[in-house]
């Protein structure tokens, strides 16, 4: 059996609707509600457009959140340790970490949502900056640096929980 999409192949069961189906079908769906609306009275017919709308900017961020892993580096409470966390919503793959200036690199795999793994360190270190790139699944690459230090938090408390807009 052959696809033209990449990746594995999900079969369907017969007369199973996709995702996106379902989506238009429920904005089409409030679209002649809201129009049915207009002859009963404009101003529910109003709010029902708004509610369509409302549900349009819902789906468009579900599709743009979609498989989007997250990884980052935190140092260890000792200093000995660098854990990878993957705050994201889809699995690491192919994941390479650069340590600047301790000229280290280290190689894992895959790692799966909400996965932790821990690189261990000979000596404690001050300071330092992990480079990170990594794939999803679907082969997109993604890269990210952080800072590390073992006397200073540099996380961002206004950092949404997960990525959305191309947040940096």
């Amino acid at each position: 059996m052959r696809s033209t999409r990449i990746g594995p192949i999900q079969s369907r069961k017969k007369g199973e609707i996709s995702t996106e189906g379902r989506e238009i079908g429920v904005l089409s769906a409030g679209l002649i509600i809201a129009a049915a609306l207009f002859f009963v009275d404009p101003y529910l017919a109003g709010i029902a457009i708004i509610l369509v709308i409302s549900l349009a900017i819902v789906f468009f961020i579900m599709g743009e959140t979609h498989n989007l892993p997250d990884l980052t580096c935190v140092l260890s409470e000792d200093a000995k340790g660098i854990q990878l966390v993957n705050r994201g919503n889809d699995l690491a793959v192919r994941i390479h970490v650069t340590l600047v200036p301790l000229d280290r690199e280290f190689d894992l795999p895959e790692l799966p949502v909400d996965g932790r793994h821990t690189f261990s360190l000979p000596a404690m270190i001050a300071e330092a900056k992990a480079l990170v790139s990594y794939e999803n699944r679907d082969g997109r690459k993604f890269s990210r640096s952080c800072s590390l230090s073992a006397t200073r938090q540099d996380e961002d408390p206004l950092k949404p929980l997960f990525p959305t807009f191309g947040w940096k």
